[in-house]
């Protein structure tokens, strides 16, 4: 069953943004950027092991190095529910 962004960002979740760096499988001197985000929990982030697994066992660029962002968009204290909205014009 998938689960919605603000449902994930209510139970901890928060967004990451990793920047890889691979070695191109046909010429090793050369290095790629590959860029991926999605929502993972802090601070054991089990979709980003598990994409990096994926990567390791199925391509055939071997990974160089792995920067990481994560930040937590909404926090449970900071979400409110609306009951109505008054549009002026």
């Amino acid at each position: 069953m998938s689960r919605s962004e603000t449902e994930l960002m209510l139970k901890g979740h928060g967004l990451i943004t990793a920047e890889i760096l691979y070695r191109m499988p046909d010429c090793q001197s050369m290095l790629q950027v590959f860029t991926w985000q999605d929502y993972d929990l802090a601070p054991e982030f089990p979709k980003l092991h598990g994409f990096l697994e994926f990567w390791e066992a199925e391509l055939d660029g071997p990974l160089h190095s792995v920067r990481y962002s994560h930040q937590h968009l909404v926090r449970a204290g900071e979400w409110r529910k609306v009951d109505g909205e008054i549009l002026l014009n």
